[in-house]
């Protein structure tokens, strides 16, 4: 046998490099958990992270990749550490990471049942377990079809996509064959929703005049009562509106729209109701905040990340229908050498790749399965109650402070929250003051927070995902912003007031 193969596949080096690397990212996890690693994101401008890996492959060949992952490690961002607070990405449960590196190992793509016989059957328990904490419930006269259903898929612009697909297959006209037609189809959604709806209207072919944005409130939730006179105009111009989506929660401020009422007028007009929990989806295991989610026992469908709120590995999202039947009926197609297409309908449930983009699909349910099997629902509802309860924690210390504003009262981990200092700036003082914070904050590396835009003002953002995160830390994030913008303020000339 070719010694090289030999060598790549010897069980022996397997176990001992597997071994060193759970050691290595052990040692990561109690560095970063203990704040023994001081920096939350060492970070590198792109131009000089590239310089870097380009010398590194032009080294000679290694005879042990602990140091290559030793590198990589020192040079990624740090989502353990206690003051990483950027994007809606888990800190990663380890046991998930493990069942993780169980499917990657084994390789079974899960579309085709002899594939992932094991993946299949955990996926539809997965998806079952999701679907009662929804309030998907059905009765038991309920037929197969009409029980709850649905795919596990990567990523939550996938999982959105997937869903608005299956709403636009329920049209009379086959959209799947024929194609859109002269139909002008278009979706309701708030301006505040996540630009993966945007996007996935224009895959569709919607165009920009397909795409209805509802204006949104004070408190950046979607405003139900244009929703009566935005669909008469719709229809008006020509338009077919076929679905509306409810956001639960925005991306930006953590606002969760009003469901309830987005789902009786959904009902109303025959609209199909989609609900994009992708991150705020991990409170339906929460009684504490559940109630933020209220009206999704409505919809036709929902999405959720587990590898946001529910501490997995990206990308593993829920599609989840209300009626199982639903799923099937978004991807219409015939592949004779991957499946027996005798067997049709929803209970062809183990051949997942019927129902999703994938073609080759990985065991994700197998890392969410993992921490279910490990530690039951309770996980899930500690960590969200948790990183929720420093949010509202967050906003308290922001307040407290006469240098800093909050756009409005946050519901969740998410909190958007702006330097004002104590005298009276313009608003692209104040942009180009907040903005150079952030960047800043990215250069020191000690703490990670991102920004947005809030009707043409530039905000601060974290996102409290780490549940070893403490009030001393948010405290003291607080205090070197303060101190930076005096810093900033010193440097360069007395920014003018305002009449």
């Amino acid at each position: 046998m070719n010694p090289t193969l030999a060598q790549a596949y010897s069980p022996d080096a397997f176990r001992q490099m597997g071994h060193a690397l759970i050691d290595q990212l052990a040692d990561q996890l109690e560095a970063t958990l203990s704040r023994q690693t001081g920096q939350a994101i060492p970070y590198h401008d792109p131009d000089t992270a590239f310089a870097h890996w380009q010398a590194d492959s032009q080294q000679p060949l290694l005879d042990d990749p602990m140091p290559l992952f030793a590198d990589i490690i020192a040079r990624s961002t740090r989502l353990h550490h206690p003051r990483y607070m950027g994007h809606q990405v888990s800190p990663v449960a380890p046991a998930a990471a493990l069942g993780g590196l169980l499917t990657e190992f084994l390789n079974n793509g899960s579309a085709v049942y002899e594939m992932g016989m094991a993946g299949n059957a955990i996926e539809r328990i997965v998806i079952e377990h999701t679907a009662r904490h929804i309030g998907y419930v059905p009765t038991d006269a309920a037929t197969p079809a009409e029980q709850p259903g649905g795919i596990i898929t990567s990523g939550g612009t996938l999982g959105n996509l997937t869903a608005l697909l299956t709403a636009r297959a329920r049209l009379p006209q086959d959209v799947w064959h024929e194609g859109n037609g002269s139909q002008k189809l278009a979706i309701m959604v708030s301006a505040e929703a996540h630009y993966c709806i945007d996007r996935a209207a224009r895959i569709m072919g919607l165009g920009e005049m397909g795409i209805l944005k509802i204006p949104t409130d004070e408190q950046f939730k979607l405003r139900t009562d244009l929703l009566e006179a935005t669909y008469l105009n719709a229809r008006a111009a020509g338009l077919t509106v076929f679905a509306i989506v409810g956001s639960g929660c925005t991306t930006s401020t953590g606002s969760h729209d009003d469901l309830t009422a987005i789902g009786a007028f959904a009902r109303q007009h025959n609209l199909w109701f989609h609900v994009d929990a992708a991150h705020g989806g991990g409170a339906f295991f929460s009684p504490t905040y559940r109630h933020l989610l209220a009206g999704s026992e409505q919809a036709d469908s929902v999405v959720i990340d587990y590898h946001k709120m529910l501490m997995v590995p990206a990308l593993a999202t829920v599609v989840v229908y209300k009626r199982a039947a639903d799923s099937h009926r978004t991807f219409q197609q015939r592949a004779q050498y991957l499946w027996d297409n005798h067997t049709t309908g929803a209970a062809d449930w183990y051949n997942t790749g019927k129902r999703t983009f994938e073609c080759t699909k990985f065991m994700a349910a197998v890392k969410v399965y993992t921490l279910m099997r490990l530690y039951g629902d309770e996980l899930f509802r500690a960590n969200v109650d948790t990183l929720y309860g420093l949010g509202h924690t967050f906003a308290r210390l922001v307040r407290q402070r006469l240098t800093f504003d909050l756009p409005g009262e946050p519901e969740c981990n998410l909190v958007c929250f702006r330097y004002v200092g104590a005298a009276r700036f313009s608003d692209e003082q104040l942009n180009n003051l907040n903005q150079q914070l952030r960047t800043d904050s990215l250069n020191d590396g000690r703490f990670y927070i991102v920004q947005t835009t809030l009707r043409h003002q530039t905000y601060l953002r974290v996102s409290l995902m780490n549940p070893f995160t403490t009030e001393t830390d948010l405290t003291e994030l607080l205090d070197w912003l303060e101190q930076r913008a005096d810093a900033l303020l010193a440097q360069t000339d007395p920014l003018p007031n305002q009449p």
